[in-house]
């Protein structure tokens, strides 16, 4: 039974996920949510993880599930893999241990996914492209042929990325961009082509 760290929107999409490909769930690991019941399942704390038990992360942001993962595994866990069946997974394709991917999803040939990544619904990965660790790839985004996308790296929701760019380490593509040359490590780029979103000038004093 995998328990799912997160008992908000991407952890009961991620129970969609498990309950469509028969894999059956304890419960959630949610600090704010402890001691209730969400989607009929217990919340517990994360540090109440059972020793040795199997655990999937449902949470967007790359920095919580890389400070989640650690504290799960420390505390003797194990992250496993989840796939929607409505999901295309084509052959030579690998993914890591803590992947989430959903419904609609297509992953082509040849492609890597670094552990806890996640591919949302309707969201398209090209071949030979290769995902680090924690990365996010937003509903209805399309990362084309051999891309790179660094650790901890985002795809908003209907964004693309052109064939054999790379975006960079914790980098951000907004919704709907397209990106048309390599994103640096940290950068958000917006807009088509994608550009580095403008910086707000500060206030001056009074």
């Amino acid at each position: 039974m995998v328990w799912i760290a997160g008992a908000g929107g991407v952890g009961r999409e991620a129970l969609d996920v498990a309950l469509a490909a028969g894999v059956g769930v304890a419960g959630f690991l949610d600090d704010r949510l402890a001691g209730g019941e969400v989607r009929g399942l217990p919340v517990r704390k994360p540090s109440e993880l059972p020793a040795g038990a199997p655990y999937l992360i449902g949470i967007a942001d790359p920095a919580v599930r890389a400070r989640l993962a650690a504290a799960l595994d420390a505390a003797g866990g194990h992250p496993v893999t989840l796939v929607h069946p409505r999901a295309i997974i084509a052959p030579e394709t690998e993914l890591a241990a803590g992947c989430l991917v959903m419904g609609g999803a297509h992953v082509s040939s040849s492609v890597r996914l670094g552990p806890h990544s996640q591919v949302h619904y309707n969201a398209t990965v090209g071949h030979d492209s290769r995902l680090g660790a924690r990365v996010t790839v937003y509903p209805g985004a399309n990362v084309s042929g051999a891309v790179r996308l660094e650790d901890d790296s985002t795809v908003g929701s209907g964004a693309v990325v052109l064939q054999g760019r790379t975006v960079g380490r914790a980098a951000f593509v907004g919704a709907a961009a397209t990106v048309t040359r390599d994103v640096p490590a940290g950068t958000t780029v917006i807009g088509t082509p994608a550009r580095p979103m403008p910086r707000r000038d500060a206030e001056g004093a009074h």
